[in-house]
Order: C-alpha cells, then sequence, then structure tokens
C-alpha cells in the first residue's frame, strides 16, 4: 500500500504544472475507538480476549495540493498512546520444582503514529481520502518470570470522508471520519516460550481539524 501510494504522488508532481502546487498546514483534535483481539500462548495453553478502547489525541499534518482536485500529505501523532495495565496472577510453569505463583503486569504504548495518505475533492467541500498508517508498538511489562517481550510495529491502511470549508486569509476548517486497519502483530517472551499476539487491530476515529493554506 506505502509503495503503491508514494509512486501516485511522485507521478503527480511530474505531470502537473508547477503553478497549480499549494501547501496546507494545519492541527487536528481526534477521538478514536479501537479494537484488538488478544491471544496469550503459554507453552501450548491459549487464552484469548476482546479489548475495545476509546482514546482522545491531537496531530499536525502539511499537505501538498496539486490543482483544485487533489492533495498528499502527511498526519503526525506526537505524543503515546497508552493501553490499561493488564493483571494476570498464575502459575509458573518454567520451573522444574513446584509451581509458584507469578503476577504479570503488561501495559502497550503506541507510538510514532505516522499516516501517509492522498485525498480527492468530490466537490468543492466534500472530500475523499485513503493512505498507509503505521505505529510503533512499545511494551512495557512487569513479569514475574523475569522475562521481556520485545518491542514490534504495525502497519496498515486507512480510508474517510471530510468536509472541508474555507475562510478568508487562507484559514480552513475541517470535520472528518476515518478507518484504519493495522492487521496483526506478535511478540514472544525472552526467556520462556510465552507469545502474545495482537490480532486484527481496528480502528475508527472523528477529528476536527484548523490551518493554513499557503
Amino acid at each position: 500500500m506505502k509503495k503503491i501510494l508514494l509512486s501516485l504522488i511522485f507521478s503527480s508532481f511530474l505531470i502537473v504544472p508547477a503553478y497549480s502546487l499549494g501547501l496546507n498546514v494545519g492541527i487536528s483534535g481526534n477521538m478514536g475507538v479501537f479494537h484488538a483481539e488478544g491471544e496469550e500462548n503459554e507453552n501450548g495453553e491459549k487464552s484469548t480476549e476482546d479489548a475495545t478502547g476509546v482514546a482522545g489525541y491531537s496531530s499536525v499534518f502539511v499537505e501538498a495540493t496539486i490543482g483544485e482536485r487533489f492533495a498528499i500529505g502527511v498526519d503526525m501523532v506526537p505524543g503515546t498512546l497508552s493501553s490499561e495495565t493488564a493483571n494476570n496472577d498464575r502459575k509458573d510453569k518454567t520451573s522444574t520444582e513446584t509451581p509458584t505463583s507469578v503476577t504479570n503486569k503488561v501495559k502497550v504504548d503506541f507510538t510514532n503514529l505516522n499516516t501517509i495518505y492522498a485525498t480527492f475533492n468530490v466537490t468543492d467541500s466534500l472530500y475523499l481520502k485513503a493512505g498507509a498508517v503505521s505505529v510503533d508498538v512499545e511494551t512495557k511489562e512487569s513479569l514475574g518470570t523475569g522475562s521481556t517481550y520485545t518491542d514490534t510495529d504495525m502497519s496498515g491502511e486507512i480510508w474517510g470522508i471530510g468536509y472541508n470549508a474555507d475562510f478568508d486569509n487562507g484559514l480552513f476548517a475541517r470535520i472528518e471520519g476515518t478507518f484504519m486497519d493495522f492487521g496483526s502483530a506478535s511478540v514472544t517472551a525472552s526467556n520462556t516460550d510465552n507469545k502474545v499476539s495482537l490480532n486484527n487491530l481496528e480502528g475508527a476515529s472523528a477529528r476536527i481539524s484548523i490551518g493554513k493554506s499557503f
């Protein structure tokens, strides 16, 4: 998806005269609902749990406009989105002696949530949006076994529709709704056979943006 989108972007710059290019910069306030299925595989014993979370966050974006209909841009979330801490008390099966009770605490931080996208104006105000989204997944764990999980990253697609209103002096405001599909990812503990998977991470978000055109 990223390679296709980048190819379209560079092709557009080659065929559109320089005088029709413009620049938009802005900031957005976002509210998103995310859902995923978590799965833990401990020595072949699997347990699953569905999780849904709501997150509010801000982002900044920069766009290059191409004529009156097209734009390509980059949207970046400067902060961190954190999950709730999951606590799990269980028997330590890694010991050759009598299993002992251990407490595992795991939290996940999502950082560097970045989007590369293109928009197409269906009318003067209504536009469609498509792009590629990526995020780093950092595990913050305290495991009774002493093991740790490695960090990973996820990438996927984003689709949306929005409404743009232009004002004097190049100012504009937008409302937008998007759907994100990150796919799945998994991490394995450093000194056990434990494996944790995050499956079918999806999200829907609404945003309000303000910005300026140059």
